[in-house]
Protein backbone atom coordinates (compact mmCIF):
# COMPACT_ATOMS: atom_id res chain seq x y z
CA UNK A 1 0.00 0.00 0.00
CA UNK A 2 1.22 3.39 -1.01
CA UNK A 3 0.24 6.85 0.22
CA UNK A 4 -1.52 7.63 -2.44
CA UNK A 5 -3.79 4.64 -1.61
CA UNK A 6 -4.91 6.57 1.49
CA UNK A 7 -7.86 8.70 -0.02
CA UNK A 8 -9.71 5.70 -1.15
CA UNK A 9 -9.35 3.71 1.66
CA UNK A 10 -9.73 6.46 4.13
CA UNK A 11 -13.43 6.55 2.34
CA UNK A 12 -13.80 3.05 2.63
CA UNK A 13 -13.08 3.23 6.55
CA UNK A 14 -14.77 6.45 6.98
CA UNK A 15 -17.63 4.48 4.98
CA UNK A 16 -18.02 1.73 7.27
CA UNK A 17 -17.57 3.67 10.40
CA UNK A 18 -20.68 5.04 9.45
CA UNK A 19 -22.53 1.81 8.82
CA UNK A 20 -20.88 0.30 12.17
CA UNK A 21 -23.00 3.10 14.47
CA UNK A 22 -26.26 2.44 12.36
CA UNK A 23 -25.93 -0.59 13.09
CA UNK A 24 -24.63 -0.35 16.49
CA UNK A 25 -28.01 -0.31 18.47
CA UNK A 26 -28.70 -4.10 17.24
CA UNK A 27 -25.82 -5.48 18.25
CA UNK A 28 -24.92 -7.11 21.44
CA UNK A 29 -22.93 -4.97 23.47
CA UNK A 30 -20.79 -8.01 24.67
CA UNK A 31 -18.99 -10.29 22.19
CA UNK A 32 -20.50 -13.70 22.27
CA UNK A 33 -16.61 -15.30 21.80
CA UNK A 34 -14.82 -18.19 23.97
CA UNK A 35 -11.79 -17.12 25.33
CA UNK A 36 -9.18 -18.48 22.01
CA UNK A 37 -11.80 -18.30 19.74
CA UNK A 38 -10.67 -14.78 17.67
CA UNK A 39 -7.29 -16.37 17.69
CA UNK A 40 -8.05 -19.36 15.95
CA UNK A 41 -9.28 -17.55 13.10
CA UNK A 42 -5.95 -15.78 12.63
CA UNK A 43 -3.30 -17.47 10.79
CA UNK A 44 -0.17 -18.37 13.79
CA UNK A 45 2.58 -16.77 10.76
CA UNK A 46 2.73 -13.32 8.79
CA UNK A 47 2.41 -13.57 4.87
CA UNK A 48 5.88 -13.38 3.17
CA UNK A 49 4.29 -11.90 0.26
CA UNK A 50 2.07 -8.99 0.09
CA UNK A 51 -1.80 -8.90 0.85
CA UNK A 52 -4.12 -6.79 -0.85
CA UNK A 53 -5.74 -3.94 1.35
CA UNK A 54 -8.94 -5.22 -0.37
CA UNK A 55 -8.72 -8.70 1.53
CA UNK A 56 -7.07 -7.19 4.66
CA UNK A 57 -10.28 -5.00 5.07
CA UNK A 58 -13.13 -8.06 4.29
CA UNK A 59 -11.08 -10.40 6.86
CA UNK A 60 -11.47 -7.08 9.43
CA UNK A 61 -14.97 -6.64 8.20
CA UNK A 62 -15.71 -10.26 8.84
CA UNK A 63 -13.76 -11.06 12.03
CA UNK A 64 -12.95 -8.18 14.43
CA UNK A 65 -16.30 -6.26 14.79
CA UNK A 66 -18.19 -9.43 15.90
CA UNK A 67 -15.29 -10.29 18.49
CA UNK A 68 -15.41 -7.15 19.58
CA UNK A 69 -17.37 -5.61 23.05
CA UNK A 70 -19.30 -2.15 21.51
CA UNK A 71 -18.09 0.63 24.01
CA UNK A 72 -19.86 3.24 22.13
CA UNK A 73 -23.07 1.07 22.07
CA UNK A 74 -26.16 3.19 23.27
CA UNK A 75 -26.71 0.17 26.24
CA UNK A 76 -23.13 0.27 27.13
CA UNK A 77 -23.62 0.75 31.39
CA UNK A 78 -20.96 -1.37 32.64
CA UNK A 79 -18.12 0.47 33.20
CA UNK A 80 -17.15 4.25 32.95
CA UNK A 81 -17.39 4.95 29.55
CA UNK A 82 -14.26 5.44 26.85
CA UNK A 83 -16.42 7.45 24.94
CA UNK A 84 -15.12 8.68 21.18
CA UNK A 85 -16.99 11.26 20.06
CA UNK A 86 -17.16 11.95 16.05
CA UNK A 87 -15.07 14.93 16.09
CA UNK A 88 -12.63 13.42 17.97
CA UNK A 89 -12.74 10.74 15.85
CA UNK A 90 -11.40 12.85 12.67
CA UNK A 91 -9.16 14.41 14.63
CA UNK A 92 -7.43 11.51 15.63
CA UNK A 93 -7.45 9.86 11.96
CA UNK A 94 -5.60 13.60 11.11
CA UNK A 95 -3.02 13.04 14.11
CA UNK A 96 -2.35 9.41 13.10
CA UNK A 97 -1.75 10.60 9.49
CA UNK A 98 0.76 13.15 11.18
CA UNK A 99 2.80 10.42 12.88
CA UNK A 100 4.30 12.30 15.04
CA UNK A 101 5.93 12.08 18.00
CA UNK A 102 5.23 14.96 20.26
CA UNK A 103 8.20 14.37 22.60
CA UNK A 104 9.96 18.23 22.68
CA UNK A 105 8.96 21.65 21.48
CA UNK A 106 10.91 21.40 18.79
CA UNK A 107 9.55 18.35 17.35
CA UNK A 108 6.03 19.46 17.81
CA UNK A 109 5.50 22.67 18.62
CA UNK A 110 1.73 22.86 17.84
CA UNK A 111 1.61 20.14 19.12
CA UNK A 112 3.01 21.40 23.15
CA UNK A 113 1.50 24.96 22.35
CA UNK A 114 -2.23 23.17 21.72
CA UNK A 115 -2.08 20.71 24.94
CA UNK A 116 -0.83 23.73 27.32
CA UNK A 117 -3.87 25.92 25.23
CA UNK A 118 -6.30 22.71 25.71
CA UNK A 119 -5.66 21.87 29.42
CA UNK A 120 -5.97 25.80 29.89
CA UNK A 121 -9.18 26.02 28.22
CA UNK A 122 -10.28 22.25 30.40
CA UNK A 123 -9.06 23.57 33.78
CA UNK A 124 -11.36 26.88 32.83
CA UNK A 125 -14.45 24.63 31.92
CA UNK A 126 -14.25 22.30 35.32
CA UNK A 127 -13.46 25.98 37.49
CA UNK A 128 -9.62 25.03 38.74
CA UNK A 129 -7.70 28.39 39.66
CA UNK A 130 -5.45 29.34 37.06
CA UNK A 131 -2.45 28.62 38.79
CA UNK A 132 -3.15 25.22 37.84
CA UNK A 133 -1.19 24.03 34.53
CA UNK A 134 -2.10 20.89 32.86
CA UNK A 135 -0.57 17.93 30.45
CA UNK A 136 -1.72 14.83 28.75
CA UNK A 137 -1.31 11.22 29.78
CA UNK A 138 -2.62 8.43 28.39
CA UNK A 139 -4.97 6.79 31.20
CA UNK A 140 -5.46 8.24 34.67
CA UNK A 141 -3.07 5.13 36.22
CA UNK A 142 -0.11 6.98 34.50
CA UNK A 143 -1.22 10.37 35.92
CA UNK A 144 -1.63 8.39 39.52
CA UNK A 145 1.79 6.63 39.27
CA UNK A 146 3.82 10.16 38.30
CA UNK A 147 2.11 12.16 40.93
CA UNK A 148 3.05 8.81 43.61
CA UNK A 149 6.87 9.04 42.29
CA UNK A 150 6.85 12.58 43.29
CA UNK A 151 5.24 12.11 46.62
CA UNK A 152 7.94 9.68 46.82
CA UNK A 153 10.71 11.48 46.26
CA UNK A 154 9.68 15.23 47.74
CA UNK A 155 9.22 12.90 51.04
CA UNK A 156 12.84 11.78 50.41
CA UNK A 157 14.37 15.18 49.39
CA UNK A 158 14.73 13.73 45.98
CA UNK A 159 17.44 10.75 47.09
CA UNK A 160 15.38 8.23 45.72
CA UNK A 161 16.03 8.63 42.37
CA UNK A 162 20.23 9.18 42.84
CA UNK A 163 20.41 6.44 45.74
CA UNK A 164 17.81 3.79 45.33
CA UNK A 165 15.39 3.16 48.13
CA UNK A 166 17.26 -0.01 50.02
CA UNK A 167 18.42 2.17 52.81
CA UNK A 168 15.71 5.07 52.93
CA UNK A 169 13.16 5.11 55.19
CA UNK A 170 10.17 2.58 54.86
CA UNK A 171 7.54 4.80 52.95
CA UNK A 172 4.32 5.24 53.65
CA UNK A 173 1.03 6.19 51.12
CA UNK A 174 -2.46 6.87 52.48
CA UNK A 175 -5.84 6.50 50.54
CA UNK A 176 -9.57 5.52 50.38
CA UNK A 177 -10.69 2.01 50.68
CA UNK A 178 -12.90 3.62 47.17
CA UNK A 179 -9.85 4.61 45.23
CA UNK A 180 -8.96 2.92 41.89
CA UNK A 181 -6.59 -0.04 41.89
CA UNK A 182 -4.16 2.32 40.01
CA UNK A 183 -3.43 4.02 43.49
CA UNK A 184 -2.13 0.56 44.69
CA UNK A 185 -0.53 0.22 41.11
CA UNK A 186 0.90 2.88 41.63
CA UNK A 187 2.34 2.22 45.59
CA UNK A 188 3.88 -1.12 44.05
CA UNK A 189 5.56 0.53 40.77
CA UNK A 190 7.05 2.96 42.93
CA UNK A 191 8.76 0.69 45.73
CA UNK A 192 6.36 1.78 48.09
CA UNK A 193 4.87 -1.30 48.21
CA UNK A 194 1.29 -2.70 48.38
CA UNK A 195 1.60 -3.53 52.22
CA UNK A 196 2.37 0.63 52.95
CA UNK A 197 -0.96 1.62 51.42
CA UNK A 198 -2.65 3.21 54.23
CA UNK A 199 -6.47 3.11 54.00
CA UNK A 200 -7.56 4.81 56.92
CA UNK A 201 -11.57 3.93 58.25
CA UNK A 202 -14.73 5.73 56.13
CA UNK A 203 -16.79 7.33 57.26
CA UNK A 204 -21.36 6.11 56.36
CA UNK A 205 -20.84 7.53 53.07
CA UNK A 206 -17.83 6.26 52.41
CA UNK A 207 -15.83 9.24 52.62
CA UNK A 208 -12.57 9.02 54.12
CA UNK A 209 -12.57 9.90 58.39
CA UNK A 210 -10.28 12.89 58.47
CA UNK A 211 -9.85 11.62 62.30
CA UNK A 212 -8.49 8.80 61.03
CA UNK A 213 -6.16 9.94 58.25
CA UNK A 214 -4.63 11.88 61.10
CA UNK A 215 -4.01 9.55 63.76
CA UNK A 216 -2.68 6.68 60.99
CA UNK A 217 0.43 9.63 60.04
CA UNK A 218 0.61 10.39 63.52
CA UNK A 219 1.24 6.20 64.40
CA UNK A 220 3.16 6.01 61.28
CA UNK A 221 5.61 8.68 62.26
CA UNK A 222 6.19 7.27 65.42
CA UNK A 223 6.81 3.84 64.50
CA UNK A 224 9.31 5.05 62.38
CA UNK A 225 7.74 5.37 58.66
CA UNK A 226 7.92 7.91 56.61
CA UNK A 227 4.87 9.49 55.12
CA UNK A 228 4.95 10.42 51.31
CA UNK A 229 1.46 11.83 50.76
CA UNK A 230 -2.10 11.17 50.53
CA UNK A 231 -4.65 10.46 47.35
CA UNK A 232 -8.53 12.16 47.46
CA UNK A 233 -11.14 10.04 46.22
CA UNK A 234 -13.51 11.93 44.29
CA UNK A 235 -15.54 9.66 42.18
CA UNK A 236 -14.91 6.10 43.11
CA UNK A 237 -15.12 3.60 40.67
CA UNK A 238 -17.21 0.63 42.64
CA UNK A 239 -19.92 2.86 44.00
CA UNK A 240 -18.94 6.76 42.82
CA UNK A 241 -18.06 7.26 46.57
CA UNK A 242 -16.05 10.38 47.42
CA UNK A 243 -13.79 11.70 50.40
CA UNK A 244 -14.39 15.35 51.27
CA UNK A 245 -11.32 17.03 49.62
CA UNK A 246 -11.06 20.03 52.15
CA UNK A 247 -10.96 18.28 55.30
CA UNK A 248 -8.58 15.57 53.97
CA UNK A 249 -6.16 18.27 52.21
CA UNK A 250 -6.13 19.94 55.66
CA UNK A 251 -4.71 17.10 57.49
CA UNK A 252 -2.42 16.30 54.78
CA UNK A 253 -1.10 19.41 54.39
CA UNK A 254 -0.64 19.54 58.28
CA UNK A 255 2.03 16.97 58.46
CA UNK A 256 3.36 18.80 55.29
CA UNK A 257 2.34 15.65 53.15
CA UNK A 258 1.89 15.79 48.86
CA UNK A 259 -2.01 15.43 47.58
CA UNK A 260 -2.85 14.14 44.73
CA UNK A 261 -6.82 14.14 44.05
CA UNK A 262 -8.58 11.53 41.74
CA UNK A 263 -11.24 12.47 40.00
CA UNK A 264 -10.99 10.79 36.63
CA UNK A 265 -14.18 9.94 36.46
CA UNK A 266 -16.27 12.79 38.10
CA UNK A 267 -13.68 15.44 37.45
CA UNK A 268 -15.43 16.05 33.54
CA UNK A 269 -18.64 16.47 35.62
CA UNK A 270 -17.80 19.97 37.16
CA UNK A 271 -18.06 21.66 33.61
CA UNK A 272 -21.51 21.60 35.31
CA UNK A 273 -21.34 24.48 38.01
CA UNK A 274 -24.25 22.34 40.12
CA UNK A 275 -21.57 19.53 40.94
CA UNK A 276 -18.57 21.08 42.02
CA UNK A 277 -19.42 21.29 45.51
CA UNK A 278 -18.19 17.43 45.38
CA UNK A 279 -14.50 18.42 44.69
CA UNK A 280 -14.92 21.76 47.53
CA UNK A 281 -11.13 22.48 48.52
CA UNK A 282 -9.47 20.92 45.40
CA UNK A 283 -7.71 24.71 44.96
CA UNK A 284 -5.20 23.30 47.55
CA UNK A 285 -4.28 19.93 46.22
CA UNK A 286 -0.82 19.61 44.63
CA UNK A 287 -2.10 17.23 41.49
CA UNK A 288 -5.21 16.89 40.00
CA UNK A 289 -6.64 14.23 37.35
CA UNK A 290 -9.74 13.91 35.14
CA UNK A 291 -10.16 11.57 32.21
CA UNK A 292 -11.94 13.70 29.25
CA UNK A 293 -12.27 10.22 27.81
CA UNK A 294 -14.88 9.11 30.02
CA UNK A 295 -17.79 10.99 29.87
CA UNK A 296 -17.01 14.27 27.36
CA UNK A 297 -15.51 11.86 24.54
CA UNK A 298 -11.62 12.69 24.19
CA UNK A 299 -11.50 9.36 22.78
CA UNK A 300 -8.99 6.96 25.18
CA UNK A 301 -6.56 7.68 25.32
CA UNK A 302 -7.42 11.13 27.01
CA UNK A 303 -6.32 11.41 30.89
CA UNK A 304 -5.46 15.17 31.77
CA UNK A 305 -3.54 15.83 34.82
CA UNK A 306 -3.25 19.41 36.70
CA UNK A 307 -0.40 20.71 38.62
CA UNK A 308 -0.43 23.37 41.23
CA UNK A 309 3.65 23.51 40.71
CA UNK A 310 5.31 21.83 37.94
CA UNK A 311 8.52 21.73 39.62
CA UNK A 312 8.07 19.19 42.01
CA UNK A 313 7.00 16.67 39.02
CA UNK A 314 9.95 17.49 36.87
CA UNK A 315 12.26 17.20 39.64
CA UNK A 316 11.08 13.96 40.44
CA UNK A 317 10.37 12.98 36.75
CA UNK A 318 12.34 14.96 34.16
CA UNK A 319 15.68 14.10 32.71
CA UNK A 320 17.41 16.14 29.90
CA UNK A 321 20.32 14.90 27.90
CA UNK A 322 21.98 16.32 25.53
CA UNK A 323 19.94 15.18 22.31
CA UNK A 324 16.59 16.51 24.01
CA UNK A 325 17.66 20.15 24.31
CA UNK A 326 16.48 22.68 22.51
CA UNK A 327 18.81 25.27 21.36
CA UNK A 328 17.75 28.92 22.18
CA UNK A 329 14.96 27.67 23.70
CA UNK A 330 15.94 25.80 27.27
CA UNK A 331 13.12 27.09 29.26
CA UNK A 332 10.69 25.98 27.20
CA UNK A 333 7.81 23.21 28.23
CA UNK A 334 8.96 19.77 27.25
CA UNK A 335 5.62 17.84 28.70
CA UNK A 336 7.95 14.37 28.52
CA UNK A 337 9.83 15.79 31.84
CA UNK A 338 6.55 15.50 33.81
CA UNK A 339 5.47 11.73 33.10
CA UNK A 340 7.54 8.54 32.69
CA UNK A 341 7.54 8.26 29.00
CA UNK A 342 9.83 9.79 26.52
CA UNK A 343 7.26 9.22 23.30
CA UNK A 344 3.98 11.14 22.98
CA UNK A 345 1.32 11.18 21.32
CA UNK A 346 -0.48 14.60 19.70
CA UNK A 347 -3.68 14.19 22.22
CA UNK A 348 -4.72 17.77 22.50
CA UNK A 349 -5.95 17.91 18.69
CA UNK A 350 -8.95 15.29 19.73
CA UNK A 351 -9.45 17.87 22.72
CA UNK A 352 -9.58 21.03 20.19
CA UNK A 353 -11.76 19.12 17.99
CA UNK A 354 -14.14 18.06 20.45
CA UNK A 355 -14.65 21.37 22.79
CA UNK A 356 -15.25 23.43 19.83
CA UNK A 357 -17.49 21.14 18.18
CA UNK A 358 -19.95 20.54 21.03
CA UNK A 359 -19.46 23.73 23.10
CA UNK A 360 -19.49 23.42 26.55
CA UNK A 361 -23.45 24.01 26.37
CA UNK A 362 -23.83 20.98 24.23
CA UNK A 363 -21.13 19.05 26.70
CA UNK A 364 -23.49 20.37 30.07
CA UNK A 365 -26.60 18.57 28.40
CA UNK A 366 -25.55 15.45 27.58
CA UNK A 367 -23.86 14.99 30.98
CA UNK A 368 -27.19 16.51 32.64
CA UNK A 369 -28.87 14.12 30.25
CA UNK A 370 -26.99 11.34 31.42
CA UNK A 371 -27.50 11.99 35.41
CA UNK A 372 -31.21 12.80 34.85
CA UNK A 373 -31.90 9.29 33.18
CA UNK A 374 -29.73 7.28 35.80
CA UNK A 375 -31.74 8.82 38.89
CA UNK A 376 -34.94 8.33 36.72
CA UNK A 377 -33.80 4.53 36.38
CA UNK A 378 -32.52 3.94 40.10
CA UNK A 379 -36.06 5.39 41.09
CA UNK A 380 -38.07 2.25 39.15
CA UNK A 381 -35.54 0.25 41.18
CA UNK A 382 -36.48 2.08 44.26
CA UNK A 383 -39.54 1.70 44.16
CA UNK A 384 -39.90 -1.99 42.81
CA UNK A 385 -39.78 -4.71 46.34
CA UNK A 386 -37.72 -7.19 44.67
CA UNK A 387 -34.78 -5.14 43.99
CA UNK A 388 -32.25 -3.19 46.92
CA UNK A 389 -30.37 0.20 45.77
CA UNK A 390 -26.97 -0.19 47.80
CA UNK A 391 -25.56 2.33 46.34
CA UNK A 392 -25.57 6.15 44.57
CA UNK A 393 -23.94 8.72 43.71
CA UNK A 394 -24.87 12.63 42.82
CA UNK A 395 -23.74 11.53 39.17
CA UNK A 396 -24.62 8.86 36.35
CA UNK A 397 -24.04 5.45 38.70
CA UNK A 398 -26.04 3.66 40.94
CA UNK A 399 -26.08 -0.64 41.88
CA UNK A 400 -29.18 -2.55 42.80
CA UNK A 401 -29.29 -5.97 44.04
CA UNK A 402 -32.13 -9.21 43.78
CA UNK A 403 -33.52 -9.38 46.68
CA UNK A 404 -36.84 -11.75 46.04
CA UNK A 405 -38.83 -12.78 48.99
CA UNK A 406 -37.23 -16.58 48.55
CA UNK A 407 -33.91 -17.85 47.56
CA UNK A 408 -29.92 -16.22 48.31
CA UNK A 409 -29.87 -12.47 46.95
CA UNK A 410 -26.18 -13.20 46.50
CA UNK A 411 -26.46 -16.04 44.08
CA UNK A 412 -29.19 -14.27 42.47
CA UNK A 413 -28.02 -11.41 41.98
CA UNK A 414 -25.18 -12.91 40.32
CA UNK A 415 -26.93 -15.14 38.31
CA UNK A 416 -29.44 -11.95 37.21
CA UNK A 417 -26.05 -10.36 36.02
CA UNK A 418 -25.20 -13.40 33.98
CA UNK A 419 -28.28 -13.80 32.52
CA UNK A 420 -28.47 -10.23 31.51
CA UNK A 421 -24.84 -9.65 29.98
CA UNK A 422 -25.53 -13.21 28.35
CA UNK A 423 -28.53 -11.59 27.02
CA UNK A 424 -26.88 -8.97 25.16
CA UNK A 425 -29.19 -6.09 24.98
CA UNK A 426 -27.57 -4.19 27.38
CA UNK A 427 -23.98 -4.63 29.24
CA UNK A 428 -23.43 -4.41 33.19
CA UNK A 429 -21.18 -5.04 35.82
CA UNK A 430 -20.98 -6.51 39.00
CA UNK A 431 -19.96 -4.90 42.45
CA UNK A 432 -19.08 -6.07 45.88
CA UNK A 433 -20.62 -4.05 48.41
CA UNK A 434 -20.24 -4.26 52.09
CA UNK A 435 -19.60 -8.05 51.38
CA UNK A 436 -22.41 -8.07 49.13
CA UNK A 437 -23.08 -9.11 45.06
CA UNK A 438 -24.22 -6.23 43.53
CA UNK A 439 -25.43 -4.88 39.83
CA UNK A 440 -23.42 -1.65 39.27
CA UNK A 441 -25.32 0.75 35.92
CA UNK A 442 -23.34 3.68 34.98
CA UNK A 443 -24.18 6.09 31.80
CA UNK A 444 -22.18 7.95 29.67
CA UNK A 445 -21.88 7.18 26.00
CA UNK A 446 -22.97 9.70 23.52
CA UNK A 447 -25.87 7.81 21.47
CA UNK A 448 -27.51 6.91 24.79
CA UNK A 449 -30.99 7.78 24.77
CA UNK A 450 -33.30 8.05 27.82
CA UNK A 451 -34.97 5.06 26.56
CA UNK A 452 -31.83 3.26 26.27
CA UNK A 453 -31.41 3.62 29.75
CA UNK A 454 -34.42 2.73 30.91
CA UNK A 455 -34.48 -0.27 29.33
CA UNK A 456 -32.18 -1.72 32.00
CA UNK A 457 -35.30 -1.98 34.21
CA UNK A 458 -37.63 -3.58 31.72
CA UNK A 459 -34.52 -6.01 31.46
CA UNK A 460 -33.79 -7.01 34.87
CA UNK A 461 -37.73 -7.98 35.56
CA UNK A 462 -37.66 -10.04 33.01
CA UNK A 463 -34.59 -11.98 34.24
CA UNK A 464 -36.74 -11.59 37.93
CA UNK A 465 -39.46 -13.06 36.50
CA UNK A 466 -37.19 -16.28 35.22
CA UNK A 467 -35.53 -16.43 38.56
CA UNK A 468 -38.34 -16.30 40.86
CA UNK A 469 -39.68 -19.65 42.50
Amino acid sequence: MKYADLPKWSKVAGDWAGEYYAGLPDRPVMSKLRPGEFAARVPDAPPEQPESMERIFEDFRSLVPDAMTHWQHPRFFAYFPANASPASIIAEQLANTMGCNCMLWQTSPAATELEQKMTSWLRDAVGLPGHFKGLTHDTATTATLCAVLTMRERALEWAGNDKGLGELPALRLYASGENHSSVEKAARISGIGSANLVKPACRADRSMDPAALDAAIRDDKRKGFLPTGVVVCVGGTATGASDRPAEIIEVAKSHGLHVHLDAAWAGPAMICEEFRWMWRGVEDADSVVINPSKCLGGQIDCSVQFLADLRPQAAALGLRPDYLRTAGAEDVLNCNELTVGLGRRFRALKLWFLLRAHGLQGLRSMFRNHVAWIKELAGKFGSDRRFEIVASSPLALFAFRFVPSQGDPDRLTAEMLRRINEDGRVYLTPAVIGGAEAIRVTAGTYETSREDVLSVYDIACEMAEALSP
